[in-house]
């Protein structure tokens, strides 16, 4: 089905921008809204006065902080990608803050370290419940994994594509890559995903696509490949990464396959030029300009 496209794009004091799907009146959309975090990544979900986390920043960026500032005092579930400091050390900060995690999920990353012991201890000490989601795990705002279907009517749901129960992943490579989906609009969250998990992630996905798309691994080299970007053919898609970073991210050879796929340099939104970008997804369709 050909998706309309209508965007309008936003600049506000200190509140970065906000990409706006044109929601017809009634109709209920999904905010999605990469917060800036520096080099991290914290993507927040929103849909019908629930909330969910897709990682959470690293520690100090103030990320509680800001799902305070938004009036969001429960998370329905926060996923982790991976146990990287830049994308869990958030979490660590929950700690009589006022924010309650109803559900903590994990990918079956291998390389628990200090900081993926500190996130397990805070999430004992709050009584968050915690599970390894793998392919095959749908999550919803109606019930926990494997319960996105328990809700009525047009409602979003996000399905785990990697890693999968047979593989023995660590690090980046171990991302939970989420396809967020609402009626016809489609997102892909990749965390700090490889070009290796990406080729993998293809083979089981011939047919993936999405229409936005989070850059993986804030714009690396080792990432977002010609082909993995071809494939999945973004309208939009946005970098969450640290102005200045030491590590050059996002890089220019990215940025330009990134462009060629786009079409268009202004359908990539970074954090480190924008600050918080907020994307809207309406049921019929993520719908630009």
């Amino acid at each position: 089905m050909k998706l309309w496209v209508m965007l309008n794009v936003v600049f506000a004091c200190l509140c970065g921008c906000m990409y706006v799907s044109g929601a017809g009146e009634g109709e209920s959309s999904m905010k999605l809204s990469a917060l800036d975090v520096g080099q991290g990544l914290a993507v927040l979900l929103s849909w019908d006065g629930h909330h969910a986390l897709y990682d959470f920043g690293p520690d100090s960026a103030g990320v509680v902080d800001s799902l305070l500032s938004r009036g969001v005092g429960v998370l329905d579930w926060v996923v982790l990608s991976h146990f990287h400091r830049d994308h869990i050390g958030g979490f660590m900060e929950l700690l009589g803050r006022g924010v309650l995690v109803r559900h903590l999920y994990v990918g079956p990353d291998e390389s628990c370290n200090f900081y993926c012991d500190s996130v397990f201890r805070v999430a004992a000490r709050m009584k968050i419940p915690v599970d390894t989601v793998r392919r095959g795990v749908s999550l919803g705002f109606c019930g926990g994994a494997d319960r996105a279907g328990g809700c009525s009517g047009e409602h979003p749901r996000f399905d785990v594509l990697w890693p999968v129960s047979y593989a023995h992943v660590e690090g980046n490579a171990a991302s939970v890559v989420l396809l967020v989906r609402y009626g016809n609009a489609s997102a892909l969250l990749t965390g700090d995903l490889d070009s290796v998990g990406e080729h993998r992630l293809l083979e089981m996905n011939p047919t993936l696509s999405a229409e936005l798309l989070q850059v993986a691994h804030h714009g690396s080299a080792l990432s977002s490949s010609l082909q993995f970007l071809s494939q999945v053919s973004p309208k939009y898609a946005f970098v969450s990464v640290g102005a200045g970073n030491s590590y050059g991210h996002p890089v220019p050879s990215v940025v330009r396959k990134l462009n060629l796929v786009l079409g268009d340099s202004a359908k990539l939104f970074r954090t480190d030029v924008q600050g918080t970008v907020t994307f809207e997804l309406a049921p019929f369709g993520v719908v630009g300009d």
